[in-house]
């Protein structure tokens, strides 16, 4: 059974930065594929970024996030980042890490929440203005 806890959430002003974690436990072939996702009040969770574990850790990021955010993991603590930098008010929301097996390698449908697998119970991450 895959267990996903993540840590660093916390109130900063925009222009901070902040570094999400999350530690994973459990069967790695049932994580191969690791992502953050972000659902802020009234709206629908929305895929942040993933990192493919496997190979050459394959990476993609939403938009609105590119330039700004990084994904990493560091596979000796069976963790997984999220560097934030340059935080904006629009990047309030509860940040939530997930696993998949397989989400990541079958195209671009990575950013669907409804095709992963395993959840952790979310960080809320707040950005005043």
């Amino acid at each position: 059974q895959v267990q996903l806890v993540e840590s660093g959430g916390g109130s900063v002003q925009a222009g901070g930065s902040l570094r999400l974690s999350c530690a994973a436990s459990g069967p790695t072939y049932s994580r191969k594929c690791m992502g953050w996702f972000r659902q802020a009040p009234g709206k629908e969770r929305e895929g942040v970024t993933f990192i493919d574990e496997e190979g050459d850790g394959r990476t993609d990021y939403t938009d609105s996030v590119k330039g700004r955010f990084t994904i990493s993991q560091d596979n000796a603590k069976n963790t997984l980042y999220l560097q934030m930098n340059n935080l904006n008010p629009e990047d309030t929301a509860m940040y939530y890490c997930a696993a998949d097996p397989w989400v990541c390698k079958l195209g671009d449908t990575w950013f669907r929440s409804s095709k992963w697998s395993y959840w952790g119970q979310g960080t809320q991450v707040t950005v005043s203005s």
